[in-house]
């Protein structure tokens, strides 16, 4: 155990000595260094949201993740949504959900962060979220870019965007983080958020394209828009569209309507081989009880192995 950045002694700092070191952690990770750094042995990680698990608690989502056959976990701290972690929370609380991952032998091996990142009044709390992160051992956080407008509501340009989150890059490499921006709202297309990256310039940040945010916010044509910015795609949120495409209307995997083949096929042809994180929203009334969302974690388990992935 040792200092670390922040003056505070943090147990997480030796498990990645040991990482580092090709020893397992107590999350059960595999040898060869924490899972942002690595192929899995097993092929693409392949996680689940424990935003699927939305008005329920942490033990429960890592319960019905890991009973489905998942070996990763995305954690979601956002802020007055689902804290299923996060920042105040105590040190006893947060090992607590440490050990509960290791004992359903789950890697947390991203961490939902999302922020305003263009107001500057949040910025701490994101930075906080990237600690947080750290903490658990993460390799990636996630988050939107947030409302781009300033302060007399003109439209962000891009470049300014880019300035916003390129500040951000110190704590990245402080941390060892990967920030994965999320197609979602204004920057809903994977061609906008490519030329945010671009600007950026940092092999700390790319993209997390959400494919039914692509959708529901962007309206793209998701084989043009993917093709468009598969150079920046770090990471993927695999999420099923339902109903009319304005609709909000999420439902497990092979359900909707979404084109998943033709992702597949696309990531294939590019040879990119990004994590995949399933999320689950189901409709605006939410899932009717726990046993739905389980069912539904399980329905997307089926469906990747259907199409050749190990989980």
């Amino acid at each position: 155990m040792k200092d670390n950045p922040d003056g505070f002694l943090s147990h997480d700092l030796s498990l990645r000595d040991l990482r580092r070191e090709g020893l397992s952690t107590a999350s059960g990770a595999a040898e060869g260094g924490p899972p942002s750094e690595r192929k899995d042995i097993m092929g693409r990680i392949i996680a689940v949201n424990s935003n699927c698990y939305h008005g329920y608690s942490i033990e429960q989502a890592i319960d019905g993740i890991a009973a489905a056959g998942f070996r990763y976990i995305e954690l979601t701290a956002t802020k007055g949504w689902t804290e299923h972690v996060f920042p105040d929370q105590s040190f006893e609380r947060l090992w607590q959900v440490k050990e509960r991952l290791a004992e359903k032998g789950l890697t947390p091996f991203s961490m939902s962060g999302h922020c305003n990142l263009m107001d500057t009044g949040r910025i701490h709390d994101f930075v906080s979220n990237i600690r947080l992160a750290a903490f658990f051992g993460c390799g990636y956080i996630v988050s939107s870019i947030g409302e781009a407008h300033l302060a007399d509501q003109a439209v962000a340009s891009n470049e300014v965007v880019a300035e916003h989150i390129r500040a951000l890059v110190p704590e990245l490499e402080k941390y060892g983080l990967t920030l994965v921006l999320e197609t979602h709202g204004d920057h809903g297309s994977g061609k906008i958020l490519k030329e945010i990256v671009d600007r950026v310039g940092s092999p700390r940040v790319g993209i997390n394209y959400d494919t039914a945010n692509a959708l529901f916010y962007g309206n793209v044509d998701l084989g043009a828009d993917l093709d468009a910015s598969m150079d920046a795609i770090r990471y993927m949120h695999l999420k099923d569209k339902g109903g009319e495409r304005t609709v909000w209307d999420f439902p497990a995997l092979g359900k909707g309507w979404l084109d998943f083949p033709l992702v597949f096929d696309k990531l294939a042809k590019a040879g990119n081989d990004c994590p995949f994180s399933i999320e689950i929203e189901f409709t605006q009334a939410g899932a009717k009880d726990l046993a739905e969302i389980n069912q539904a974690v399980k329905d997307s388990a089926e469906y990747l192995t259907a199409h050749g992935f190990v989980l």
